[in-house]
């Protein structure tokens, strides 16, 4: 594995640096927002997993999301952050990160997080190359068809009253997979972490409330609303009141 690793600490550098070499993962190393970017720029196609400091000199990490977003929607972004504050973590996965660790972090989670984030990109791309032959030969089968609703898991394209829905990134489109899957079922955030983000409950519920707000708000540029939240339990896929 390839890890681009922007960290502006060069001591947690070092520490996860031997971390790294114990799973046997090659590891860069960049220490602020610039060289950061120089790097990633470089070869936009070499990182296997991203992870990121918020807090950088020169340009700060959320810029930095910003702009890996811009050139690659799939490669996996975790964010580090010394920031508590809630908005800080929803505006960082916003910006497309697909998990965060709150510093002071234990290298041992991270390496958790870090494996269980490729497990679900490999995942991901396995069954993209699986499917590459059908595609061609089917790629009008919907997986789900409602007459209101249309998702398409090997075009990895959906739509609502005939409109397509936008610039889905993986986790958004798999959210929305899992949860029209099965209309009307309530998901708990413990559900969806485990079955999209690929690892156990950690209490980050931000991460999906995060992600469903973008899915929402791409839906709503197109059509009706067909995502709900159950307050205290979670979310569902309800799309039988659209007309």
């Amino acid at each position: 594995m390839k890890i681009l690793m922007i960290e502006d600490n060069k001591s947690v550098s070092e520490m996860m640096n031997m971390f790294f070499q114990k799973e046997g993962w090659e590891a860069t190393f960049a220490y602020n927002g610039d060289d950061a970017l120089k790097i990633f720029h470089s070869d936009v196609d070499n990182w296997d997993i991203i992870t990121l400091d918020l807090n950088l000199p020169g340009i700060d990490g959320m810029e930095v999301a910003k702009q890996i977003r811009q050139n690659s929607d799939t490669v996996p972004l975790i964010m580090l952050t010394a920031r508590d504050t809630e908005s800080d973590q929803v505006l960082g996965l916003e910006l497309g990160a697909d998990d965060y660790v709150t510093k002071p972090f234990s290298p041992i989670t991270l390496i958790a997080r870090i494996k269980a984030l490729h497990r679900r990109s490999d995942l991901h791309s396995t069954n993209v190359n699986e499917e590459t032959s059908e595609e061609k030969q089917n790629t009008e089968k919907n997986d789900i068809d409602t007459g209101i609703f249309k998702l398409n898991s090997k075009t990895r394209e959906a739509s609502i009253t005939g409109n397509d829905i936008p610039d889905l990134t993986p986790k958004e489109f798999e959210l929305l997979k899992v949860l029209a899957t099965k209309p009307r079922q309530v998901f708990s955030r413990e559900q969806l972490l485990e079955q999209i983000w690929g690892y156990d409950f950690f209490g980050d519920e931000r991460t999906v409330d995060a992600h469903i707000k973008k899915l929402r708000q791409k839906i709503e540029k197109v059509g009706p609303q067909v995502i709900s939240t159950v307050w205290g339990v979670g979310y569902k896929f309800d799309d039988t009141g659209v007309n």
